[in-house]
């Protein structure tokens, strides 16, 4: 296997939202971190306190724990890892596999960004790997590693100079570990499920759609915001 470092950055003009943190405006559309789908998984009106009302609350533990080990797994990965454009390694992985981790994506039509930690290109399909510190597939969780598919689909369709028929599968791994604990292909229907919730993301953006606040009071207890939320059912 070929450890591979793509410098893929955007070259996208871009504007900040006036009113929303995090968001960029490309050719007129909202653009989105792709980890927010797990945020919306978890609680929209989350969302809505850190990015639209700019509550600020410090890191977890856990989240500054997540933090070190992927800088840990990407230190390690770029000792051997060799300088490469996307096309490159694309051409590359028709007979070698290859791996790349912390590739930058964007898809401007749909709106969404981010970083995938993994990428595995084999002569027979894609592999998106999305690491996650545990081993239970949450739906957010799956519809954050779809967003990567969907914008990885994307750049192939921009960039290969043929025809791409190889799969693309999504996965989730344990953090720090090579256990592989949910995968699926990328297909029309998974395709259309996920663009049908980033329709959604789209419309709590441009105020047509309300931020829904969950109903779990488990997780208004661990939530960091809960002190500052009017619909944490941990006050009823």
């Amino acid at each position: 296997m070929e450890n591979m470092s793509i410098n893929n950055y955007s070259s996208y003009d871009y504007e900040k939202h006036p009113q929303i943190k995090g968001v960029q405006i490309i050719n007129g559309v909202n653009n989105f971190p792709i980890s927010w789908l797990n945020i919306q998984g978890y609680c929209e009106y989350e969302l809505y306190l850190e990015y639209f009302k700019g509550i600020v609350v410090p890191e977890t533990a856990h989240m500054k724990k997540g933090t070190e080990v992927h800088q840990k797994l990407e230190d390690e990965f770029n000792k051997t890892a060799k300088p490469a454009s996307f096309t490159e390694t694309l051409k590359l992985s028709e007979t070698v596999v290859t791996k790349t981790r912390e590739m930058f994506v964007i898809e401007p039509n749909y709106g969404i960004r981010g970083f995938i930690d993994e990428i595995q290109m084999t002569p027979n399909e894609f592999i998106i790997i999305d690491d996650k510190p545990g081993t239970k597939a949450y739906n957010s969780q799956i519809n954050q590693v779809r967003a990567y598919c969907l914008a990885f689909k994307s750049l192939i369709e921009s960039q290969s100079e043929t025809t791409e028929d190889r799969k693309i599968i999504g996965a989730l791994r344990q953090r720090g570990t090579d256990n592989i604990f949910f995968t699926e292909e990328f297909d029309e229907n998974v395709e259309d499920q996920i663009k049908y919730l980033i329709n959604r993301m789209q419309g709590l953006f441009d105020g047509t759609k309300p931020f829904i606040p969950t109903k779990n009071p488990n997780k208004c207890r661990s939530c960091r915001f809960n002190s500052e939320c009017e619909h944490n059912q941990n006050k009823i």
